[in-house]
């Protein structure tokens, strides 16, 4: 099995600055796409960042000039910093990995962190 640990989020004033961290773990595994999606209350999820094991990167447009996504292919981790927040980014953030287990395809989510930014 693949398991991802997400760490980082909590609440935070506007203005402010948070780093989101995911590690995933396990064996027989390889990671394609690293990256963090959100989900606020009553919307569907959607696409906060990803990145590739190339170090291409894909950002929503919602959070586009304000976010940066990075990862470490060494030890399977992927870092997002978020800066500037306002209350709208307020949702459950979910690591989400892609790639291969034991040859089949991996798709593989973490249990979400909560991010509150109070206004």
């Amino acid at each position: 099995q693949v398991h991802l640990v997400e760490s980082g989020g909590g609440l935070v004033q506007a203005g402010g600055s948070l780093r989101l961290s995911c590690a995933a773990s396990g064996s027989m595994f390889s990671v394609y796409v690293m990256g963090w999606y959100r989900q606020a209350a009553g919307k569907q999820r959607e696409l906060v960042a990803a990145i590739t094991s190339g170090g291409s990167t894909n950002y929503g447009d919602s959070v586009k000039g304000r976010i940066n996504i990075s990862r470490d292919n060494a030890r399977n981790t992927v870092t997002l910093r978020m800066n500037s927040l306002n209350p709208e980014v307020t949702a459950v953030y979910y690591c989400n990995i892609l790639g291969h287990w034991l040859g089949t395809p991996l798709n593989a989510w973490g249990q979400g962190t909560q991010i509150t930014v109070s206004s």
